[in-house]
């Protein structure tokens, strides 16, 4: 029987991205089945590849977010190099950039540049700010974004200075919302052979996964803060004591509520006037639900606690360091580290699989990340029609 060839099989992507939020859109498309050419600039390519930690000097940072794609190298600078990725707009679905807004016009290539050479492109775009606006010239990291979109103003205890969430999650966020952006222009393109300009600020979507800090300031008219683990809205919803180590656990419903105080022998909380609602409950947490609850559980081990906690039906978790759950039989049953030889690291490691599980297909990556200009050879051959010696002769410029 045939391999079923994936879902983007077929879409080519122009990928100018660099650092971690454009790669990580790229990467899920490229993990979907798109064909991915990474173009990076000749001789240093992108900055991640002097992002640690490293193997035999290749960047593994670098090798994870760009597995599955080609590799090539092009300077847009030059007149010819420009002139070849113009060429290649004429045979791609999509060019995802996240460069410094105005880059990309700079060098000539606008919107509506592109969509003279291809009126079905797909234009993708992601930036700290947007692309308009007081700020739109604005660079910006994640920890930036986290800092100026009143994220870090929740994220801590109230006790201890603001801190970032610790993956660089505006960058992961605005790059799966991209990809959702790009999945959908596709499918308009299929319907009315269309292009798209897309268009995804990080402060933008690091503000719009907030949820109850936002409603609470614009519906509530209330100031949100750092809580710690706690949910505002919900109790218990936080992190507690074992006697042997520290869990999470939340419930978020009146039965569940009743469960808990079922399972760990406190029904006479169901009766005390304080912890009568969930907004009651929220109003007397802390010091006092919390204590309650704590009673008990410090008496108990964390196994004795799941044995009683979990058959109630309520969300109860170990809190698992990095080597703990890399090791788990549950990454290891969602096969979610995949073993890749990386050339250019001269060795097999492993990176976090793709979580998004097709059934049917195999889940596994098709290739390394590029080394430097990997597919040169390859995708200028198929899309410009070059020669080994126009190759060497371009090379020799300095243009790829």
């Amino acid at each position: 029987m045939a391999e079923m060839k994936k879902p983007l099989a077929g879409v080519r992507v122009l990928d100018l991205t660099q650092a971690y939020s454009g790669p990580f859109c790229t990467m899920n498309l490229a993990d979907m089945g798109a064909e991915v050419i990474k173009i990076e600039r000749p001789g240093m390519g992108d900055q991640t590849r002097t992002w640690g930690p490293f193997k035999n000097d290749f960047s593994a940072y670098y090798s994870y977010v760009n597995r599955n794609k080609k590799g090539v190298t092009l300077n847009m600078k030059e007149d010819e190099g420009k002139e070849i990725f113009a060429e290649m707009i004429k045979h791609a679905d999509v060019v995802v950039e996240n460069y410094k807004v105005g880059t990309l016009a700079k060098l000539g290539f606008t919107y509506e540049k592109m969509k003279e050479i291809n009126p079905g492109i797909i234009y993708a775009n992601i930036s700290g700010y947007g692309l308009e606006g007081p700020m739109a010239d604005k660079p910006a990291y994640d920890i930036v974004a986290q800092g100026v979109s009143g994220m870090m103003s929740v994220t801590g205890f109230p006790d201890a200075p603001p801190t970032k969430i610790g993956p660089s999650i505006g960058d992961n966020f605005s790059g799966a919302y991209l990809c959702m952006g790009i999945l959908a222009a596709l499918y308009k393109k299929s319907v009315t052979g269309e292009g798209s300009r897309l268009d995804v600020a990080m402060i933008d979507t690091l503000f719009s996964v907030m949820e109850n800090f936002v409603v609470k300031y614009t519906v509530a008219g209330e100031h949100p803060m750092r809580n710690g683990n706690i949910d505002p809205g919900i109790a218990p919803f936080d992190s507690f004591s074992a006697k042997d180590k520290d869990f999470v656990m939340g419930c978020g419903t009146d039965r569940m509520f009743e469960n808990l105080c079922k399972a760990i022998d406190r029904e006479d909380l169901l009766e005390d006037p304080r912890f009568k609602t969930n907004g009651l409950r929220c109003d007397n947490y802390l010091p006092d639900l919390k204590d309650e609850i704590e009673k008990f559980t410090k008496t108990k081990t964390y196994d004795e606690l799941e044995e009683l906690i979990v058959p109630m039906g309520i969300p109860f978790g170990a809190i698992n360091d990095i080597p703990t759950i890399a090791e788990s039989d549950l990454i290891a049953g969602r096969n979610m580290l995949w073993n890749v030889y990386q050339p250019g690291m001269e060795a097999e490691i492993r990176i976090p699989g793709c979580p998004i599980k097709f059934h049917g297909y195999e889940d596994k990556p098709e290739k390394a990340a590029p080394v430097l200009g990997e597919e040169n050879a390859e995708i200028y051959g198929e899309m410009c029609g070059f020669d080994e010696e126009k190759l060497k002769e371009l090379e020799e410029k300095g243009v790829i």
